[in-house]
């Protein structure tokens, strides 16, 4: 049996709403691992050639946003311009229980909604990179008054390694150009 172009198509639309599917899990069960503070499982999650970027934003003319309002990556500061080395370091810090801006732990909640796959590599059944959007909330409460809130989109390229995904590539943006939390210890 052939099948017919209906046919086709109904596959082609039910294997991406299952990779959908996959990937929200996957980036849900990344957000789960991080509000429970299993750091370490987390870095298991990214590839071993990661690129962790967050730029700064700027407040820039109309018509200018495209050029000018994030710094670019590897192009002058950012807030995280990141491997999985310097990631690791950031962990075992943390985890010494002397790191001055998390002593105590910080209470931490992502919430990671409007999953989006933009673009596949490799087999279509099967890709071996997905490239997805997101938006996220991050909130975040250290010691008695301290509350934050993080408000901004991701792109991560999401790379197949055996039968496991990891991420290769996250570029977060903040929807702020000023932060007013005293540290940046979150990971997004």
């Amino acid at each position: 049996m052939t099948d017919t172009p209906s046919t086709a198509h109904g596959s082609a639309a039910l294997d991406a709403l299952l990779l959908k599917a996959e990937i929200e899990e996957f980036l849900y069960h990344e957000a789960d691992l991080l509000d429970r503070r299993r750091f370490k499982d987390w870095l298991d999650l990214l590839a071993e050639d990661i690129v962790y970027f967050m730029p700064m934003r700027q407040n820039v003319k109309f018509g200018q946003h495209d050029e000018r309002e994030n710094t670019r990556l590897g192009q002058g500061i950012s807030w995280f311009d990141e491997d999985k080395w310097t990631l690791t370091k950031r962990v075992e810090q943390i985890l010494t229980g002397v790191h001055y801006a998390e002593e105590p732990l910080s209470r931490i909640c992502h919430m990671v909604s409007n999953v989006r796959v933009v673009a596949t590599a490799g087999d279509p059944r099967k890709p071996d990179m997905v490239t997805a959007q997101s938006r996220f909330l991050v909130y975040q409460n250290r010691v008695e008054h301290e509350n934050y809130t993080f408000v901004g989109k991701r792109t991560d390229e999401i790379r197949r390694e055996g039968e496991v995904w990891r991420i290769a590539k996250r570029e977060i943006i903040l929807d702020q150009n000023v932060l007013l939390a005293k540290n940046l210890t979150a990971f997004f």
